[in-house]
């Protein structure tokens, strides 16, 4: 099974992640509010999936005619319809007539471990507010079908924006050079699965050229720039959001143009505007970037189901 879907390799490493941060790096997250992350996203998922079911997104279809005039637009990665006939139908009734696949919540599970392993909140409430606009952002900012912001990076801004008490710590994973071999090591295995390595290549080879140039400038030794190329956090970023099928880029040359816009956003916020968190606010802002790439440069979207496939007939 773990062969067959890169999401249930994803889930088991970012789970051990979660578990080794808590474990060897003294994290102060609370094991409650891990579980109210992962409720909030299964639900919001859940629930979106049965209201929003035609497909669209479109919050405005929530009380309209269904009569499958436009089922060949239905997402098979979000959505499962049965193909049933009626005028209008209750919010409640959807909800329980609608059938929710397993392979449906784990992008859902996916961004609970991606919340719970960035984001800090002291109160239920931050986390789940973080949880369901993740998961929101996926059915309402949708152009062509096609999600264009990380769910877990847009719960993450929102949640600092919106609320008091929520911050992420780019420092929480120090910058120890075997974290840096793990994540290296379990990102890459993903990563060959979906195709998506070359989105990681030019985000962090257009970043370490950067602080390379600034670190010579500024006559700074070699250990600060492994200093900052180290960094935990940052890696875990490369690797396993920065690299979201889903909402990136279609085509390779628009991936890589955009990966490097992110890299030369994130350098500047970080080192002339001090945000520590600048990679986080650089991959929201220029998320909506996508949908320019991908018009600029046509190529198929990418489907699980086709990974899939393509990992079965490799196999």
């Amino acid at each position: 099974m773990l062969r067959q879907d890169p999401r249930n390799s994803q889930i088991l490493f970012l789970s051990l992640f979660l578990i080794l941060g808590i474990g060897m790096r003294d994290w102060t997250i609370r094991p409650d509010l891990i579980i109210v992350a992962i409720a909030t996203c299964l639900i919001t998922q859940w629930l979106a999936i049965s209201l929003l079911s035609n497909g669209q997104g479109n919050l405005l279809t929530l009380f309209t005619k269904r009569d499958g005039s436009n089922r060949e637009n239905i997402d098979p990665e979000e959505f499962r319809i049965p193909t049933f006939d009626f005028q209008v139908l209750s919010p409640i009734t959807r909800i329980f007539r609608t059938p929710i696949k397993i392979e449906s919540l784990k992008s859902a599970l996916i961004t609970a471990l991606s919340l719970s392993l960035l984001l800090r909140v002291d109160s239920y409430s931050t986390m789940m507010i973080a949880g369901a606009l993740a998961i929101l952002s996926k059915f309402i900012f949708k152009v062509r079908g096609k999600h264009f912001f990380n769910p877990a990076n847009f719960g993450i801004i929102a949640a600092i924006i919106l609320t008091n008490d929520a911050w992420v710590s780019p420092g929480q994973w120090g910058d120890e050079i075997w974290y840096a071999l793990l994540f290296a090591g379990a990102g890459g295995l993903i990563l060959k699965r979906v195709g998506r390595w070359d989105t990681t290549v030019a985000f962090l080879g257009s970043y370490a050229f950067l602080e390379a140039i600034r670190n010579i400038w500024l006559g700074w030794t070699w250990d600060v720039f492994a200093h900052r190329m180290m960094s935990g956090s940052l890696l875990l970023f490369a690797l396993f959001m920065i690299t979201d099928p889903r909402s990136i880029p279609n085509a390779r040359i628009g991936r890589l143009f955009w990966a490097s816009a992110i890299a030369m956003l994130t350098f500047v916020l970080q080192n002339y505007f001090f945000v520590s968190t600048g990679v986080f606010f650089a991959l929201f802002a220029l998320s909506p970037l996508t949908i320019v790439l991908d018009g600029i440069w046509s190529f198929p979207r990418f489907s699980w189901d086709k990974a899939r496939q393509l990992k079965q007939v490799k196999g």
